[in-house]
């Protein structure tokens, strides 16, 4: 929908400053621009500024948005999808609303409700409050991480702020300096995995938080979390009746617009629903060219094309060469603003700038795979199974015992056999193991937690529930928030587009948490989803196998011109500066067997050129 920026202390040039922050994430909100700058001494004061793509209420939406007497600021960024029901609720206890746009909820929700705002909410948001009267400053990110804010305090004591760090970069006091401790977890992630960003100094609000930062301090604290521990007693079949329901009723919510609505289709059973639930005039697929041998197939767009027809809907579909992706990629490393190295984020740009060609929002199908446990690492081989037979205390003996002894044939069975998590599972990602990712950095650059380290405290919170569950929570924290949302916001905004999940939406997930095992994983994974979905999709889309978003790395590494610049990125004085470059090197005399770890470093260094090699700043 739009992006925001800020700062607290006195600057000479605030306006200009101000203005230069909004002005480097203006893809997130060409239609409009607005500005608040308040207050004359350092605890009062404020700047405020806003880009807005304009969804809803496309002439009364402007930010920021003020109450009646100008004393509560809001700016933000995102959709409530309950915001009518909320905006009811406080006409009755006598707000006047001068809007029909959901922003102005969150301005006299805040006088209402303070603290307590946030949980009030159903949608995605990070917003920020500035309130004159006790110079307070309050802000929330959504249950999910659907959109992102960062922060940072500078020397003096200021707060920075915004929707993409690129616009802090702007700020005088921002310390532009690389997080030591990040690069460790994210070889073996591929995104970053921690509150504390790339940028030393400067962090991610978390999810499901709300923050307060009052007299140069801030607290931050959660506001919601998934809770697995009540189970519904309805049979599968109506579970999956329930689950139809909320769907349908999610993306009516979603669709709320003043300006065109699409979706982005693949041949998998999410995006399928979401299209089929929707059915918007127009639907969006990429793929990648197979090449003059037709041997390898990347894309799933004869299947969208196909269920297009079916619908009775548009479908506009587009085939990627590698010389074009590998040409920008530059450019999505930039709108990032930190390394990820997840593949699909390439094709997922050029599909957003295909639908941004005709649309201004689109729904996609993110987040079904985590609430309802699509992934095939949530699901047992027939031979795990047999050996979870095994009374659990001697399978835990037994993964205790392996985990101190040198790697042999079935070690890793034995671990995973333990049924804790825990002891192995850090999510859907994994690059560079952790040995691995330690022995390739310079010692500098070790000192980052491992990929366990970082899994563990969100571990910690969920110590009662089953393995599956567990999985979940930790996707739900780490992997969703992390990779897939970041990715699906920063590639859609860079295109200057909305993008909407309705399978992430606070009532889909408090239905979905009280569904038992069994019902997510039984004749396929997420088989109660598919079940639901099966009384509006055909057979063949309902049950078919989940694809993900394959890209031919090994076959871009074949190429001798891409590869020479791999090679010149790795024997670099930058890759030197961070690397181990004879083992980097080495990967590339294995490119098939190496090239998600070759992608990932490459990532990295592609990266660090577009912030710290003077190109964009």
């Amino acid at each position: 929908m739009c992006g925001f920026v800020g700062f607290t202390g006195l600057l000479e040039t605030r306006e200009d400053v101000l203005r230069r922050m909004a002005d480097r994430i203006i893809h997130r909100g060409p239609d409009m621009e607005g500005y608040h700058i308040g207050g004359e001494t350092k605890e009062d004061s404020i700047a405020l500024g806003f880009r807005r793509l304009s969804i809803i209420d496309l002439a009364d939406g402007k930010q920021p948005m003020y109450n009646e007497d100008g004393t509560v600021v809001l700016t933000f960024n995102g959709e409530i999808y309950n915001f009518m029901e909320l905006r009811d609720e406080l006409i009755a206890k006598g707000h006047v609303f001068k809007t029909r746009c959901d922003s102005e909820v969150l301005v006299h929700g805040f006088e209402e409700y303070g603290e307590a705002l946030a949980s009030k909410l159903r949608g995605m948001y990070a917003f920020v409050v500035w309130d004159t009267k006790t110079n307070t400053l309050y802000g929330a990110r959504d249950i999910f991480g659907i959109k992102p804010f960062y922060y940072s305090v500078t020397d003096d004591g200021s707060l920075i702020f915004g929707s993409e760090i690129k616009s802090l970069l702007e700020h005088p006091g921002f310390r532009r300096e690389v997080n030591p401790e990040a690069l460790r977890p994210y070889l073996t992630f591929q995104y970053s995995a921690m509150n504390e960003t790339f940028f030393k100094g400067t962090y991610k609000m978390p999810p499901a938080h709300y923050f307060v930062w009052k007299d140069g301090r801030m607290t931050v604290t959660r506001y919601w979390d998934a809770d697995f521990s009540k189970k519904t007693t309805a049979s599968f079949d109506d579970c999956a009746a329930e689950i139809d329901a909320r769907v349908r009723e999610s993306v009516a919510a979603h669709r709320i617009s003043d300006v065109k609505v699409g979706s982005f289709l693949s041949g998998g059973v999410d995006s399928s629903y979401i299209t089929a639930c929707l059915m918007p005039d127009k639907t969006f697929s990429v793929g990648f060219d197979p090449g003059k041998d037709n041997s390898t197939r990347f894309d799933e767009t004869t299947e969208a094309e196909e269920l297009s027809k079916i619908l009775g809907v548009g479908n506009y579909k587009r085939m990627l060469e590698g010389d074009e992706c590998l040409e920008k990629f530059a450019d999505i490393q930039y709108h990032m603003d930190e390394p990820q190295s997840n593949p699909s984020s390439v094709p997922l740009y050029f599909l957003a700038g295909l639908a941004a060609e005709h649309v201004t929002v689109v729904l996609s199908g993110e987040g079904a795979d985590e609430i309802y446990g699509g992934y095939e690492w949530y699901d047992e081989t027939g031979m795990m199974k047999k050996y979870k037979k095994i009374p659990a205390p001697l399978r835990h003996l037994a993964a205790d015992v392996t985990k101190h002894l040198p790697y042999f044939k079935g070690h890793d069975f034995i671990i995973k056999g333990s049924g804790r998590p825990e002891d192995w599972f850090i999510g859907q990602a994994l690059v560079f193991p952790e040995n691995e990712a330690y022995d390739i950095l310079r010692p500098k650059y070790r000192v980052g937690p491992t990929a366990t380290e970082v899994a563990k405290p969100i571990y910690d919170r969920v110590k009662g529930l089953s393995e599956l569950e567990k999985k979940q929570y930790l996707d739900l924290n780490l992997w969703l928030p992390g990779d897939i949302l970041l990715k699906a916001d920063k590639m859609s905004m860079a295109h200057s587009i909305e993008l909407r999940v309705p399978y992430l939406d606070k009532m889909v997930m408090e239905e979905a948490v009280t569904y038992p095992a069994e019902y997510k994983i039984s004749y396929d994974t997420k088989a109660v989803l598919r079940t639901a979905s099966n009384k509006t999709l055909p057979n063949e889309w309902a049950n078919r196998k989940k694809k993900g978003f394959p890209v031919p790395i090994a076959k871009w590494l074949e190429d001798k011109d891409f590869s020479a610049k791999v090679k010149n990125a790795f024997t670099s004085d930058v890759a030197s500066e961070y690397f181990d470059v004879d083992k980097l090197v080495a990967m590339l005399t294995d490119p098939a067997h190496n090239r998600r770890k070759i992608w990932t470093a490459y990532t990295f260094l592609v990266w660090h050129e577009q912030f710290f090699g003077g190109k964009r700043f």
